[in-house]
This record gives structure tokens, sequence and C-alpha cells, in this order.
């Protein structure tokens, strides 16, 4: 091998090593319920992990992001990340996705709050809202507790109600919070949702970009409206216990690409110790 054939040979391995380090993912080994960060280089587009794609967003450090959910029921095994040119898979990377050993929770509701239901329009609005992704990011992070309550119910958990399994999982957070007490965005974002649901109470939902929305629910009352554009922080309702809901406190999910995410990825907060009344939450 002569010196130019040497020479275009390092060239070709250099430029397969940057293509190859352009494509990354964290955490390493997501645990069921958490959110992988995709990043990516041109020419992706877009991500793809077990059937969900993703769109990649430029960021300023000039690399691409997006949040793919690895939802609360997917199976703990191996998985094929793509990183896609259109519908062509450019890279791929095999990860492995393990269990959260999420656990049981029973909940005892009165006759009337079971038959609490949600409208036609309260899941038309909601989901029209979790088919949102905006392009620009408000977001950043640390993302910021929406009260200082401890949690009383945990991400996850599958819920039963009055001793019978209701085929679901808890897709938020409770946190305990007194009546009236002022309620934060966790970051910054465009309030898409302000509305007294027959389920869900008062509820607020707010879009962060890229793909990170969050929603809050059972609220007493409200302190932002539809199309207002708040600061991780700012005041948007107060607790209450509105909808189906058996004590003051401040259910909420967090969101990746309209899929429910373990907000304890993003922060802390600490379970109660101390009894407290049971909430039950849609």
């Amino acid at each position: 091998m002569d010196m130019l054939e040497r020479m275009r040979w390092w060239i070709g391995l250099a430029a397969a090593s940057a293509f190859a380090q352009s494509f990354s993912f964290e955490p390493a080994t997501p645990v069921q319920g958490q959110v992988l960060k995709v990043y990516g280089g041109a020419p992706a587009a877009n991500t793809r992990l077990n059937g969900r794609t993703v769109r990649l967003f430029p960021q300023s450090d000039g690399r691409l992001l997006g949040l793919m959910p690895v939802g609360t029921l997917t199976k703990p095994g191996v998985y094929d990340l793509e990183w896609l040119d259109g519908d062509n898979a450019i890279h791929h990377e095999q990860l492995r996705i393990a269990s959260a050993h999420f656990k049981r929770q029973n909940i005892i509701l009165s006759k009337r709050l079971s038959a609490l239901h949600s409208t036609p329009e309260e899941r038309q609005t909601v989901a029209a809202f979790l088919r949102t992704v905006s392009a620009e990011r408000f977001w950043q992070e640390p993302l910021e507790a929406p009260i200082p309550g401890c949690i009383t119910s945990p991400f996850g958990v599958m819920r039963l109600h009055n001793g019978k399994p209701t085929g679901d999982y808890h897709a938020g957070l409770d946190q305990r919070g007194a009546f009236g007490s002022p309620v934060h965005a966790v970051a910054s974002g465009v309030v898409k949702i302000v509305e007294p649901f027959e389920l869900r109470g008062g509820t607020v939902a707010i879009d962060h970009g890229q793909g990170l929305e969050s929603i809050y629910l059972h609220l007493s009352n409200f302190a932002a409206k539809e199309g207002d554009h708040v600061e991780r922080g700012a005041v948007i309702g107060y607790v209450g216990s509105s909808g189906r809901s058996t004590a003051p406190h401040l259910h909420w999910t967090l969101y990746a690409s309209g899929v429910p995410i373990n907000p304890l990825q993003w922060m802390k907060l600490t379970p109660c110790t101390a009894p407290a009344a049971k909430t039950g939450t849609k």
C-alpha cells in the first residue's frame, strides 16, 4: 500500500468513525417507563424502536435529538434501535430494556366515583393534545416538581379499584398537596388545555416542545388560559379534588412523544412515609 492509498484508508476510517459516533442514546439500559434520548446527525431525520417512529430535532450544539418513549407495558428484552433517512435505516444499535418491577395498588372508590367516565369530548381533546409534536423546544433540564409534596402513588403501578383489576396502570404521579396550594409548570411551554373535565377534573396541559408534554389533573381552580406561554415554575392552577379523586392531591403526567413516562427520570421526589388519605385518579 503506497502513501496515497494509506491516506485514503485513514480518511475513510476517520469518516466512518465520525459517522458512527454521531449516533448515540441514553440511558444505556433503559427500564420500562423511561425515555431514551436518541442523538443523531444528518441525514437521519427519525428514529425507530419497536415499531414506533420519533422525529429528531436540531439542537443548539448541532446534534439532532429525539425523545423515544419506552412504554410501561413494553416487554423486557433486546431491541433494535434504528436511525432513519426517509424509510431507510442508515444505522442501528441493539439495546436491552430492563424490567421496572412495577407493583400493584388498590384504590377504594365510592359508587359515585366509580361511575365517573370521561366524555367523548374529553377523550378527543386529550388525544389531540398528545398527537401534537411542535418543533420549537421550550424545555430545559432539570425539570421542576409541580408541588413540593411527597409521592402518594408512584408511576407505573397496576391499578385495582375496590380490589378488582382495571387492566390499566398509573400513568403519572400523585403528590400530596393541601387544597388550594399552587401548582407550577415543570418546564416552559405553551398551555394547550384548560378544562373542567368530568373524569380528570380541573385539567391544565402544557406543550413543552419537541415531543415533551405535561398534564395536571384534579385542580380546584386555574391560573392560566389556553395559548399562554408560561415559564418553568409559573403557577398554572391550584390543588383540588375534582373529577375521580378521593382527597386533595395533584396527579400529573409527563409525556414523551405522546406516551406517559416516569417523571423520576427527570427529577427527584420522595415517597410519603406517613399514612395519608388514599387518592383515586384517572
